[in-house]
């Protein structure tokens, strides 16, 4: 078998992994969009080439969830939770970032050391003090309390200063030779050159911030100023649960990240791409 054969063979194979991968990755979603079309019987059913509902397709399963979550408001609080949340994690993050990467103040590993102290312990420890804190505000149900939590991020702290570290200093040097001060070095000069640090961040914070199910569930229990995923985890039962209506309202839930994926497609793998990041 020649180079270019052996060239060929590898190629096909890689091709017939990837498909096979994207395959085991797309069939939950498939099922999950099947079993919402399905009634509670056949979504429980044990046969396992059981995959097609039979007879019609239960589209009254999103109407029925529909009705009992208002589902525009679930998506405007959901929607203005990432909003705020990117704007405030990459405002705090770039600014403390270019702090600890480029400048000169007492005590600045130490409050460092801090910060990758907290990436280092779980999340929950902080959950009881955080709501202490929204508790004495007088802000639950509302989104200074699910903006709370991610208004500051210790990654997002330690990814800029990492992209602040990887400039060469000349950049700064010419800057403040030209007459800039401290401020319009960091606004014109540093900040837009860590683009690709601050897209990742933002990318994975509305991915968190889209994710997280605990702190809406505490901050916000009311039904109108929740968000999604803590809307859903009401529709399990004690002992029991229609399938059928919860996939029907994870589909529902699933379609915001969807458009955005398709509206900001080229950023959101630049920035993965270029933090070398796991989702």
């Amino acid at each position: 078998m020649g180079w270019k054969a052996k060239k060929n063979l590898t190629a096909v194979v890689i091709q017939c992994i990837m498909i096979i991968g994207a395959v085991i990755m797309i069939t939950p979603f498939i099922w999950m969009l099947l079993t919402a079309v399905k009634t509670k019987s056949e979504s429980i059913s044990v046969n396992p080439f059981y995959i097609f509902p039979g007879g019609s397709w239960h589209f009254e399963n999103f109407v029925q969830v529909w009705n009992s979550y208002n589902f525009l408001i679930l998506y405007k609080n959901t929607l203005l939770m990432i909003a705020l949340r990117v704007l405030c994690a990459c405002l705090t993050a770039t600014l403390a970032g270019y702090a600890f990467a480029r400048l000169k103040f007492p005590g600045k590993n130490f409050f460092f050391a801090i910060v990758l102290v907290q990436m280092m312990v779980p999340g929950q420890i902080y959950i009881i003090p955080q709501y202490l804190m929204v508790s004495k505000l007088h802000i639950m149900n509302t989104q200074f309390a699910l903006l709370l939590p991610g208004a500051v991020t210790a990654f997002g702290t330690y990814l800029c200063k990492q992209g602040y570290q990887s400039l060469p200093a000349s950049l700064e040097e010419a800057a403040e030779l030209d007459g800039c001060n401290i401020g319009q070095r960091f606004l014109h000069v540093m900040m837009p050159l860590t683009r690709s640090s601050l897209v990742s961040l933002g990318i994975f914070t509305a991915l968190f911030a889209y994710k997280d199910l605990m702190w809406p569930m505490i901050v916000c229990p009311k039904s109108d100023a929740t968000t999604l995923t803590a809307a859903l985890s009401r529709l399990q039962g004690q002992f029991g649960n229609n399938y059928p209506q919860l996939m029907a309202g994870a589909v529902m839930a699933v379609i915001p990240m969807l458009v955005l994926y398709l509206i900001f497609q080229k950023q959101f793998v630049e920035g993965i791409a270029t933090s070398g990041g796991k989702l």
